[in-house]
């Protein structure tokens, strides 16, 4: 898996102070997305195990307290990010305690792929759905366009 950025404090994407992740590689290729960098699979840099010890620290950071880690891109669910995806939030799971885990796809919960369904396990929040230009809503809280749907697990 590849990924472009990473925001060790951020309170944006999620509620409260979080741990941020966006990944490469959708294929959804939204019209309107505001993150099109982050489509192509080969874009940005490798995620390595130091990335994902990084994480699992800052996430366990005491100096600054970090309620969850947040999951965006590119799409998490794409395909083939899910191995790396679910690898991250078994660790996630198992090292950080009390930490909740939100993530945002292009597809709908009722598209996933029996590869993709495991991760469901490992989240408390997932926000399916594209993004629809023509149901661009800034009002919205987590999301950009009223078809996408907020599930709390």
């Amino acid at each position: 898996m590849n990924f472009h950025r990473y925001y060790p404090i951020d309170v944006v994407n999620g509620p409260g102070t979080r741990c941020t992740l966006f990944v490469a590689g959708c294929e959804h290729h939204c019209p309107g997305c505001y993150n099109q960098s982050t489509w192509r699979l080969d874009s940005g840099r490798p995620f390595t195990a130091a990335d994902e010890d990084r994480i699992l620290r800052d996430l366990n950071d005491r100096r600054i307290p970090r309620q969850g880690l947040s999951l965006s891109g590119g799409d998490p669910l794409h395909p083939q990010n899910v191995p790396a995806v679910l690898h991250l939030l078994e660790r996630v799971r198992q090292e950080c305690e009390g930490k909740d885990v939100w993530l945002w796809t292009g597809y709908t919960r009722a598209e996933l792929s029996p590869e993709q369904r495991p991760v469901l396990a490992l989240i408390d929040v997932l926000v399916d759905g594209r993004f629809i230009r023509e149901r661009y809503n800034p009002s919205l809280p987590w999301r950009g366009s009223d078809n996408q749907v907020i599930h709390y697990f």
